[in-house]
């Protein structure tokens, strides 16, 4: 912009001092006239130059601003927040989630047939072969205990193309060994459930393929209608595509010796346990059908035993919606030598006969559970549950269970999220060959809280 503007006054002085020019003018009056259009067309460009100037320094103060202006400071990090529930944290390839819930449990316990023993299992919760029978009526027994108290952690990943988890779980329902409830109330932890699943494949210690967990009633026993219910948690290897599944277990063969007796833990059975299920999920509910085939065996070379005999099962279950909150749930199981997998093993699986050979014990089970909501945080259950031994008491003698059965009606109430408090009476009987039976009413009051 400077050059023009010195253009612009040469030329205007040049054409006022060149002697050709003035010659050439034919009137003054003709070079004043040149000479003002001159001076306008140079007044423009100042103006210009003027304008240009004045946006050059604006720019250049912008300029100026920006380089003398602080530096704005970098981001901070935020911690990152707690992840919520169920949301887990990555390791690797892996989401890792661990959860659980404290139990504390009170029981207030009145036996027809005598006390359990400090430290006893069925003061902890509901063994319907344990329910005393023959011995002195006493006063009330009152427990406490934490050992439903519960942890778990998993795993889950895509590792190779292939969707790879595992879940570890805990609890401390076991004796509490050489120590008891004087000073510490001690309890083992105990190993609950531990596997890997690979695609379809499931390979490790979890819920026997032919137990259905889904229609468990609630209760505040540790397992509530005990006596009618298919429960064994145990290794395996299962396979399952969509609603079927198969599974080989770990076999087990519990025998009543010939006469009756103490039960035998066999542990010689070389053919593991196979299951087969198929359940399905409706509108209306679930459904669900199992099957479970079996060796039952027993050597004892002391004595000559080598015996071998065939055990079968089938579990039919289900739990129906009844209205928009309240539910029915059903379980009925039936089979020969398939005592350890129902009721506890309240039953053995086989007896051994006058020749030394195991025969299958019949076993017949069920419950009926009704859920009903009575109000947001509030529901209660009423459970009955049932088994009936199909012994041979020539084999068996009196003393083996023939029957059990127990009726429960609880409150439960969350007045938060994760959070019950609720109270259970249940009454429960059993009965032996001879007839003689016992009887147990218990009082739960319970609290539980889940993370």
């Amino acid at each position: 912009m400077t050059r023009t503007t010195l253009f612009a006054g040469a030329a205007v002085v040049a054409l006022l001092a060149a002697p050709g020019m003035a010659s050439a003018q034919s009137s003054q009056a003709a070079l004043e006239a040149r000479i003002a259009q001159l001076e306008a067309e140079l007044n423009a460009l100042k103006g210009e130059v003027v304008a240009a100037r004045t946006q050059q320094a604006a720019q250049a103060q912008d300029i100026i601003r920006l380089e003398t202006r602080p530096a704005a400071p970098a981001p901070v990090q935020q911690a990152a927040a707690p992840a919520s529930p169920g949301e887990g944290f990555r390791i690797g390839d892996h989401t890792v989630k661990f959860g659980g819930f404290v139990k504390v449990d009170a029981y207030a316990s009145r036996y027809s047939g005598g006390d359990p023993v400090n430290g006893d299992a069925l003061r902890e919760f509901h063994i319907p072969g344990s329910i005393p029978i023959g011995g002195s009526k006493e006063d009330t027994a009152t427990d406490f205990n934490a050992r439903q108290t519960r942890f778990w952690l998993t795993t889950d990943g895509v590792v190779g193309g292939h969707k790879i988890g595992t879940r570890m779980e805990m609890d401390f329902q076991t004796l509490p060994g050489a120590g008891d409830q004087r000073t510490t109330s001690p309890a083992n932890p105990a190993l609950r459930r531990a596997f890997v699943t690979i695609d379809n494949w499931l390979i490790g210690q979890e819920w026997t393929n032919f137990q259905n967990t889904a229609v468990l009633p609630e209760s505040a026993d540790f397992i509530g209608a005990a006596e009618g219910t298919v429960f064994a948690r145990q290794v395996q290897v299962r396979y399952t595509r969509g609603p079927f599944s198969v599974s080989v277990e770990n076999p087990e063969t519990t025998v009543t010796p010939f006469g009756g007796g103490a039960r035998i833990v066999a542990d010689d059975n070389s053919i593991p346990d196979f299951t087969a299920r198929y359940a399905v999920s409706r509108p209306w509910g679930d459904v669900q059908v199992a099957g479970l085939l079996r060796q039952l065996k027993y050597q004892n070379p002391a004595t000559s035993i080598d015996t071998t005999a065939a055990g079968w099962g089938l579990s039919a279950s289900t739990k129906i919606k009844v209205g928009s909150k309240d539910d029915l749930r059903l379980m009925v199981t039936g089979g020969e030598g398939i005592g350890r997998y129902v009721g506890l093993n309240f039953s053995n699986d086989a007896v051994l006969n006058a020749s030394g050979d195991l025969d299958a014990i019949g076993v017949v089970a069920g419950f009926a559970a009704y859920r009903h909501v009575w109000a947001p945080g509030w529901r209660s259950s009423l459970i009955w549950s049932a088994q009936k031994v199909d012994n041979d008491v020539a084999f068996t003698g009196l003393s083996a269970n023939r029957s059990a059965q127990s009726l429960h009606a609880n409150l439960i109430w969350s007045p938060v999220t994760a959070f019950d408090v609720g109270a259970e009476l249940m009454f429960a009987d059993r009965e032996i060959e001879t007839g003689a039976s016992g009887d147990m009413t218990r009082l739960i009051l319970f609290a539980k809280y889940g993370f």
